[in-house]
């Protein structure tokens, strides 16, 4: 099994050595009830068919002049049109919860691979296409089996009732069929070979256009702003007639596939060879009728092979998208059963070093955080910052060098024991469309009361702007918490944080877009509570940084120094240019965010 950072207890394995295995896996999870089915279905093409048995048979009763046996035929015909529609709707409803369940889990298994994969894997997907993989293909797979796999395996076995009943009333009336047989599966694996890579290929370029779809809403703001809408729509619409034509390709190889044109011919023969038989008396005319008429029921089989075969090829192709991601590797595993332990909070990073691809981001980075102690992190947009509080929760592991916690390797922490302990608030927060309480209970799920929530709402300064709005904690508050301002969602993050009682805490200038006023007051209510506690700080602000317990001094992935802010302002050429501007501008024009753009 490869590497997850998330299992879930008890989970079902799949076999994902290639798409039609996969999906054989899937069935035999309900191998009962996909027997069930296949027995009510080939009980109800057998009934179905001895009906053209009887229809013969009432021929001949009507030659001979029995009306006793016509009302008998009658009778049975009657018994057996009514079982087929009760067994047939059985039937259809056993093929529907087999095809629902395997959606469902196929879901399930994808969601859970997902949620199992490390970020370095989620930074190089495109939304867009992991939305199509989730949804469009899953229609796929299930359509494949419903009704897909329902229409071929009634073709079978309406096939085989077919001949049964044939040779049952003559050996010999089975040559046309078994002909015709031989020919139609031979055009129809010719036609599968032909459209199954125009199905994978009509998948794949579904995938590219929804990813397109997806950036362009996603970033709206963006292109309105540099006026870009008819550079989108360009490159949309070329996307857009790329999927149309491998649409037109695939009815193409439909068309020019001729099912009905082979029944035709196979008919013809049928009657032919009927006729001649009954001319040499070797059967009677009840018997050519029945013939006639159980030859005839091939028209099912024929014409909805190509539909069904579509659908399944379609299906197929989904299967392999869904597959196809789940098997990726990941960087990091849970490491269930690794060192399990309340953290103190020291955090050592030795010689450490980490790289993106090819492009390196963190040089040889070493510092020591004791625990209780809160270590301010300072330096260029994309001088490595962020990358570094990354490596302390194995968001990313390191490419050289050890970062320790409590003198434990991360990698050998189990990774659920070590997240559980370390939160973070980020500069660009997200929330959940749910209700308030739900996001600031999020970390504990399930196992927060209403008091802890309120007391942590709180020491976030965030408590009198929610009781403000009508319902209060169970406020839902939209997608990605568009309903709030920017100071709002960084304080229901504080909350949020404040309330899984963390021993390491990482503020990723978390506090950027809440004013002064209220910053103050935050800053109280954190520093009361992260006693005791380790915390990593990025900040631009210098009245965060001034109780700082040590100072990193970041350039380019490496520590240029570290120390105390007054000891940098001293030493330090470059953090004294950081904060030049505070420092020199006057008291009454100088913002807080003055210094954005050098700091961070």
């Amino acid at each position: 099994m490869s590497k997850r950072e998330f299992t879930v207890s008890n989970e079902y394995t799949y076999n994902h050595s290639s798409p039609t295995r996969w999906i054989i896996s899937h069935l035999y999870r309900y191998k009962f009830i996909v027997l069930f089915y296949m027995i009510v279905a080939i009980t109800v093409n057998l009934a179905f068919s001895e009906t053209r048995v009887l229809v013969g048979n009432a021929f001949d009763a009507v030659l001979r002049g029995d009306g006793a046996q016509i009302g008998i035929i009658a009778l049975e015909m009657l018994g057996l049109v009514i079982f087929c529609g009760l067994v047939d709707i059985t039937a259809r409803f056993s093929i529907e919860v087999i095809a629902r369940r395997f959606s469902r889990d196929a879901r399930e298994e994808l969601y859970t691979s997902l949620l199992g994969k490390s970020q370095s894997f989620h930074n190089r997907q495109r939304v867009g296409d992991i939305m199509a993989r989730a949804t469009n293909d899953m229609s796929q797979v299930g359509d494949m089996v419903s009704p897909g796999f329902d229409i071929i395996y009634d073709s079978f076995s309406s096939m085989f009732a077919i001949l049964f009943f044939i040779g049952l009333l003559d050996v010999r009336l089975l040559l046309v069929p078994l002909l015709y047989l031989v020919v139609f599966g031979f055009s129809l694996w010719h036609y599968s070979r032909r459209l199954n890579p125009v199905s994978r290929q009509m998948r794949e370029q579904f995938g590219t256009t929804n990813a397109i779809l997806n950036e362009a809403v996603t970033g709206i703001e963006v292109i309105k702003s540099t006026s870009q809408e008819e550079q989108e729509n360009t490159k949309f619409a070329h996307n857009a007639t790329m999927y149309r034509d491998l649409f037109v390709k695939n009815g193409v190889i439909q068309g020019q596939y001729l099912p009905t044109l082979l029944l035709g011919i196979a008919l013809a023969f049928c009657f032919l060879h009927g006729l001649f038989l009954l001319l040499q008396h070797q059967i009677s005319v009840g018997q050519l009728v029945a013939f006639i008429g159980l030859a005839s029921n091939m028209r099912f089989v024929t014409d909805m092979s190509t539909w069904s075969f579509n659908l399944v090829q379609l299906g197929v192709a989904g299967g392999r998208r869904i597959i196809g991601m789940i098997k990726q590797d990941t960087e990091l595993d849970e490491n269930e059963h690794g060192y399990n332990a309340e953290i103190k909070g020291e955090i050592v990073f030795e010689n450490i070093s980490f790289s993106y691809g090819e492009a390196p981001i963190l040089k040889n980075v070493s510092f020591r955080a004791l625990p209780g102690q809160t270590i301010a992190i300072v330096g260029q947009t994309g001088s490595g910052k962020s990358t570094m509080t990354k490596l302390v929760n194995r968001i990313y592991d390191a490419s050289e060098g050890r970062v320790l916690i409590d003198g434990q390797d991360t990698r050998d922490w189990s990774l659920d024991a070590l997240r559980s302990q370390i939160s973070t608030i980020e500069q660009d927060v997200f929330l959940f469309s749910r209700s308030i309480a739900e996001n600031i209970a999020y970390g504990l799920g399930q196992k927060a009361n209403q008091a802890a929530i309120e007391a942590a709402a709180h020491d976030a300064q965030a408590h009198d702007f929610i009781m403000g709005f009508k319902e209060g904690y169970e406020t839902v508050i939209g997608e990605r918490g568009v309903m709030l301002s920017g100071g709002q969602r960084q304080r229901l993050a504080i909350a949020r944080a404040l309330l899984t009682d963390p021993r390491i805490l990482i503020l990723d200038d978390s506090t950027s877009a809440i004013d002064s006023a209220t910053e103050d007051e935050i800053q109280k209510a954190i520093k009361r509570v992260l006693q005791n506690r380790t915390t990593l700080l990025i900040t631009h602000r210098i009245s965060q940084i001034r109780w700082a317990d040590k100072v990193l001094v970041v350039r380019n992935g490496e520590i240029i120094d570290q120390g105390t802010h007054e000891e940098l302002m001293d030493r330090c050429y470059t953090y004294q240019r950081i904060f030049s501007h505070y420092d020199s501008a006057p008291a009454t024009s100088v913002a807080p965010s003055a210094v954005v753009n050098s700091a961070d």
